[in-house]
């Protein structure tokens, strides 16, 4: 895994400092957190697919398993399994699913990974939501965390969600529009302001 701040980290974190005491204070709390990335576009899919609506201490336990029983993280070794083995990891059907169809996106070239880097990030996502069991979230968490695009703000996550509710709203859970709107104060680094709203709630460093 390569742990070392993208390029932009340092500046990300002086404005947004400068320019918020919530971001300010974050920041000084948490010194050593910085957004690694795996580099492997199938794997942060893939767990970003597990990681779906469960908590990351569960998705952690269900990975490890997944893990075990794939024996390597590939496109071709999950496409060779069959989806009751997904299953047995702990996978709800749907999920072992979504993962059999991303590995033959994979491997019929219906996706290829070295085209997103010169994207936009929109245009990176409504390729990725083609993949079944890909949705927004889910692309949003690979333009985070395997392209570590600086100004992304995944509105649907709950993490986020509950983030803003705590540290700028009283505890009032924000709505879609509501949170969009907050967001644009951290813009253009928006993904560093979520990294440390995300650390706020658990200081464990989520890795895709």
């Amino acid at each position: 895994m390569n742990v070392r701040a993208p390029a932009y980290w340092r500046t990300a974190c002086a404005e947004l400092a400068a320019a918020d005491p919530v971001m300010a204070a974050l920041i000084e709390r948490y010194p050593d957190c910085v957004l690694g990335t795996r580099g492997d576009p199938f794997e942060t899919l893939a767990r970003a697919i597990v990681g779906q609506q469960i908590s990351v201490k569960a998705a952690d336990s269900i990975w490890a398993r997944f893990e075990t029983a794939a024996g390597r993280v590939d496109p071709a070794r999950i496409a060779a399994l069959a989806p009751e083995a997904l299953a047995g990891c702990g996978l709800s059907r749907r999920k072992a699913e979504y993962l059999s169809d991303l590995a033959g996106h994979f491997l019929d070239g219906r996706v290829v990974p070295a085209r997103w880097k010169r994207l936009p990030d929109e245009a990176v996502i409504a390729e990725l939501v083609d993949v079944r069991g890909i949705g927004r979230w889910t692309a949003e968490m690979f333009l985070i965390f395997n392209l570590r695009r600086p100004d992304v703000w995944p509105v649907d996550d709950i993490g986020l969600q509950k983030a803003v509710a705590l540290h700028y709203l009283d505890g009032e859970r924000p709505t879609p529009r509501m949170l969009r709107t907050h967001g644009e104060r951290h813009a253009p680094w928006r993904t560093v302001a979520t990294w440390y709203l995300w650390r706020s709630l658990d200081p464990a460093v989520v890795q895709y």
